[in-house]
């Protein structure tokens, strides 16, 4: 659903539209829907619906009419009606659309009270509009310096400015509730403006702000996400996962709300399952249940008197068991029943070029030392050189002389210095 403005530049980076939330086509917005009633004319005498629907920061949406019959497209920038003043919105929705998302919100179409559209909002209205969303990060930082300095367990997650500069809205959490009226006049004291403080839950706080999940997507509740379900740890044993906080809680600190997307699923195919708590009744002991496996329709079994061997049985195998054990007859032992499972063995597949691993250019490859063997002393170890008489002092790494009244083996002689090669040549005397 993205614009071609998203699309990559030659370097691999983003362009990216640069409109800052002000997209045209309306793609790049939080909880956005497609107008599919756009290229629809509507029927001979049928009037468009006056209503439309207004964004505004992180996802905020109100219903407007628009008394003054403007012609309105997505992407218009308009000026609302806000107590006091005015606010900035930008149009999502229109047409007949609107009417379907008012009654899924509860909204009434035909109600008197529903707030109405001024104009479209002109550049001067725009400027003073960026002018204070501009304000409003520098703000949230000093807001809080003066939430700490009061000691109030809360925090301020976002401001929202009105479109005309004239209020300020602060979203904060917090588990109790919060005395701020001293607060407020240190705000007001210091921003100069109208104070509006709200407090929103975790999950409303994760849905404004947005984040990416540990799936690698965007949170649901920031994309397409407009409930929120009630989520328990029930869900999590239902599914068979494992109990962990820290895997289990989402970015708002609370339950993943994806917990309750399968569940019904998972409830279905355990209703053709034996109770978890069965217990068999068998001629070598009671058994009882360790393991299930939904989608194969397994169950493991294990002596109370031998925890340590599991038996797996098929659903209808241990529905035959309890009901021979229903009546009072016990089954020699689950070896009978018991089916073994083939291990595949795993397919390892190993690059021929060696490229497998993504870690091999992390570190530089170390140079192999070569061992330089030395050659040993003697008549066969002294190189001949025709050109250069052979010295007697070597020089060392100290810049010393060698010295030359080390003693030689006795079963070899000294090697006698070598003398130089004196090469004449006959010239001819004219």
């Amino acid at each position: 659903m993205a614009c071609t403005s998203c699309s990559t530049s030659d370097g691999g980076a983003p362009k990216g539209c640069k409109n800052n939330g002000t997209c045209g086509t309306d793609s790049c917005n939080k909880l956005t829907v497609f107008d599919w009633l756009s290229n629809m004319s509507l029927p001979n005498g049928d009037a468009p619906f006056d209503c439309v629907e207004v964004r505004f920061k992180n996802g905020r949406k109100e219903f407007y009419r628009n008394t003054e019959k403007l012609t309105l497209s997505m992407g218009d920038i308009v000026a609302t009606v806000a107590s006091p003043g005015h606010d900035i919105g930008i149009v999502t929705l229109t047409g007949e659309l609107v009417k379907i998302q008012m009654k899924k919100k509860g909204a009434n179409p035909a109600s008197n009270e529903i707030p109405k559209i001024y104009r479209k909002a002109s550049q001067k209205d725009i400027d003073i509009w960026s002018a204070a969303r501009d304000r409003e990060e520098p703000m949230k930082v000093r807001a809080r310096e003066l939430a700490i300095a009061q000691k109030l367990e809360m925090k301020i997650s976002d401001i929202e400015f009105q479109g005309d500069g004239s209020k300020a809205t602060f979203y904060y959490t917090a588990n109790d509730r919060i005395d701020f009226r001293a607060l407020i006049k240190d705000f007001a004291k210091e921003f100069s403006t109208r104070i509006e403080m709200k407090q929103v839950g975790f999950r409303q706080e994760a849905a404004r702000l947005g984040g990416i999940g540990s799936c690698g997507r965007e949170l649901c509740c920031s994309t397409w996400l407009t409930d929120f379900r009630s989520v328990n740890t029930s869900a999590a044993r239902y599914q068979q996962l494992s109990l962990n906080p820290q895997k289990l809680a989402g970015q708002c600190g609370k339950l993943k709300c994806c917990l309750n997307y399968e569940l019904d699923t998972y409830m279905d195919a355990l209703k053709h399952f034996p109770d978890f708590e069965t217990k068999l009744v068998t001629e070598k002991g009671d058994a009882i249940c360790q393991k299930q496996d939904i989608f194969k329709g397994l169950m493991w079994f294990a002596y109370t008197n031998n925890f340590a061997n599991w038996h797996v049985l098929k659903i209808d195998q241990v529905k035959e068991i309890v009901a021979e054990n229903k009546l009072k007859n016990k089954v020699s032992s689950l070896e009978d029943y018991a089916i073994e499972l083939i291990v595949e063995p795993e397919k390892n597949f190993n690059n021929a070029m060696g490229q497998e691993s993504l870690t091999r250019f992390d570190q530089p490859k170390t140079k192999k030392k070569q061992n330089k063997k030395r050659k040993p002393a003697g008549e066969n170890a002294i190189v001949a050189n025709n050109n250069k008489p052979a010295s007697n002092n070597k020089i060392t790494n100290n810049n010393k002389p060698a010295n030359n009244n080390r003693q030689a083996p006795a079963d070899k002689k000294p090697a006698e210095p070598r003398k130089p090669i004196i090469i004449t040549k006959n010239v001819d005397k004219k």
